[in-house]
């Protein structure tokens, strides 16, 4: 009895309505031409011209089928009334003729089916309702709708079982059709393998937007943090014999807390619904910009760091391509933020443009050394974790690569990207 009178059947019941609904303009103007054609006649006053009408309004809903949204509004009913999962369901428009020829017939057996079931529902109750109330109201035994006109001879008593079977035959063609549609609809409706392909991509696109912005989070505000506590430690500890320190590590957190706001703001600018930056958030940090800030807010946490800069024949880093001195930015920051909170001593860096062997490009090369040993208060260093794994995620972007761990008695960070912009 639920499949039949149950929340489902009734929804899927005024889908089919719906659908009887639609095909209602096609209908109209199939009737006028039908009309026409037999010599000028009312085609809704005659059985077989209304049959006529109904399958010549079938092919131009067909066609119309082929353009437009169809597939998208169709798919979107068919989740909410016809209680099919919607990971089974196509999203967006036809894009092969191949999946417009589906939605086609989708929509033609939705429309049509709908049609005969809108039919039978205006149609059937009003008689059933006849039949039963016949034994009972008399005056229907005189007219045109009374016993004579169903030409049963049976008893009266009779014609309410009739009644009944009549809704209860409506009940189980609507039912079956909103169960044949729901069937159907994954077939004729359902994503194609152009359209997995494209959802799939998307989605790539989308972690990879997501992977960015979680790098770049993590590198900013990781390392300001990292830097932050240790200047601010450094600055205690010498706050009463040192003031001159103290003062140089608070304008560190100061300008190293700037920096990070604004690189904050221009990351949460672009999660925001993807808005762009607005004209007060601080650009990407690159070699040429900040190289020398970074290493000087590094030191100010009371870390040693000997930097060895090479840029090549230039002389600067302006010469860089912009995104690889921004990977490499990156890179740096991350392997001073390891220094901060895993290394046990000093820091050597080095960067050098050099000729890539064999390519005739050239290459920026990063090599990072300090102490592996942690000392008390710090978390032993193992292989690194999300900013190491981000850092070579921004080289592998470039075509480079990164690799880092114990070299020797020391731990090693070297991360190595090809420059073929700026070799030409």
């Amino acid at each position: 009895m639920n499949r039949l009178f149950g929340a489902r059947a009734r929804l899927r019941w005024v889908h089919l309505i719906l659908g009887g609904a639609l095909l209602m303009p096609y209908f109209l103007l199939a009737q006028v031409g039908v009309g026409m054609a037999a010599g000028g006649v009312n085609a809704l006053g005659s059985f077989p011209l209304v049959l006529a009408a109904y399958a010549a309004a079938l092919p131009p809903a067909a066609v119309t089928a082929v353009f437009g949204p169809v597939r998208p509004l169709s798919a979107a009913a068919v989740r909410a009334m016809c209680a099919v999962p919607g990971e089974r369901l196509a999203e967006g428009p036809a894009r092969s003729w191949a999946a417009r020829g589906r939605t086609s017939a989708w929509w033609t057996l939705h429309l049509g089916i709908g049609a005969v079931i809108s039919g039978m529902t205006l149609a059937v109750p009003p008689m059933a309702v006849a039949l039963i109330a016949l034994p009972f109201v008399s005056g229907l035994r005189d007219t045109d709708l009374g016993l004579d006109w169903f030409s049963t001879g049976a008893d009266a008593y009779v014609a309410p079982l009739v009644g009944t079977g009549m809704l209860g035959g409506l009940a189980l063609c609507a039912a079956g059709a909103g169960a044949l549609l729901a069937r159907l609809a994954p077939v004729l409706l359902g994503p194609t393998a152009a359209d997995r392909l494209a959802a799939a991509e998307e989605r790539a696109a989308d972690l990879a937007v997501r992977n960015r912005l979680a790098r770049e989070l993590h590198d900013a505000v990781g390392h300001a943090l990292s830097a932050v506590t240790l200047q601010a430690v450094a600055a205690r500890r010498v706050l009463d014999s040192d003031p001159g320190f103290v003062r140089e590590a608070l304008a560190a957190i100061e300008d190293t807390t700037r920096r990070t706001v604004g690189e904050l703001d221009a990351v949460l600018g672009l999660l925001r619904d993807g808005d762009p930056a607005g004209p007060d958030t601080a650009p990407a940090p690159t070699l040429a910009a900040d190289l020398d800030g970074l290493l000087a807010r590094t030191r100010a946490s009371g870390t040693p760091v000997t930097a060895h800069q090479d840029p090549g024949p230039a002389r600067d880093w302006t010469h860089v391509p912009p995104i690889a001195s921004r990977e490499a930015y990156r890179i740096v920051q991350e392997g001073l933020s390891n220094a901060l909170r895993h290394g046990a001593g000093p820091v050597d860096l080095r960067i050098r443009v050099q000729d890539a062997a064999g390519t005739g490009h050239r290459e920026l090369e990063i090599t990072m050394t300090n102490p592996p040993a942690a000392p008390e208060g710090k978390a032993p260093r193992t292989t690194g974790g999300r900013g190491l794994r981000g850092a070579a995620e921004r080289a592998a972007l470039l075509g480079g690569r990164v690799e880092a761990g114990p070299h020797e008695d020391r731990w090693r960070l070297r991360a190595v990207l090809p420059l073929a912009e700026a070799a030409r």
